[in-house]
């Protein structure tokens, strides 16, 4: 069983991880300013590793967010969906603008794709990856990888912080039902 301790680690289990890689050059090759690869991305390989998977558990989508508030349009991230899928039909592609997604959900606007990614529900999933220039993986970890890393469910800070959010948290984790794929993972309803 692979050992996993910091996000190095997590950095060289993606290096080490062809798909995982190729899925980041695709998204790379939309050239969208402030992007990233994230959520169940991330997560799922690392709870895979940490279980002794063998085989990658399947994903319901990938998630591809940018930052572009000069382009706030769902119409656009149709469109880079649809570039992505014919890059690669096999992968559930998932594209969103985070400049337009406050209004969405009902918040004030993010400053950024890492400040959007630190708001997602729970801190095991708000990660991101993304290539720089040199082709080298960058981790996003805007609340760490501690819970993801000892196989905790808890929700981030901004989650945490709202009844109203945190009941939003806590239909995701019955809907997502982890415990059932990775039974290793324990889930709370605080971030302490």
């Amino acid at each position: 069983m692979v050992n996993l301790t910091n996000e190095q680690d997590i950095i060289r289990l993606v290096e080490k991880d062809e798909w995982m890689l190729q899925i980041l050059r695709h998204a790379k090759s939309l050239q969208l300013p402030d992007w990233w690869v994230c959520a169940g991305f991330v997560r799922s390989k690392v709870w895979d590793t940490l279980h002794g998977f063998t085989e990658r558990t399947a994903l319901a989508d990938v998630d591809v967010i940018f930052f572009d508030p000069v382009t706030a349009d769902e119409q656009e991230e149709k469109l880079l969906e649809q570039k992505l899928k014919a890059l690669d039909p096999t992968v559930p592609w998932s594209v969103k603008n985070e400049a337009r997604m406050h209004l969405v959900n009902g918040i004030a606007p993010y400053e950024s794709a890492v400040d959007a990614i630190s708001k997602f529900p729970e801190t095991a999933t708000a990660l991101g990856l993304s290539l720089d220039q040199n082709e080298q993986v960058i981790l996003a970890a805007p609340c760490g990888v501690e819970d993801l890393l000892s196989l905790q469910v808890k929700p981030t800070p901004y989650f945490a912080a709202n009844t109203q959010r945190m009941s939003v948290y806590k239909q995701r984790v019955v809907q997502k039902n982890w415990k059932s794929k990775w039974h290793r993972v324990e889930v709370f309803y605080s971030s302490n």
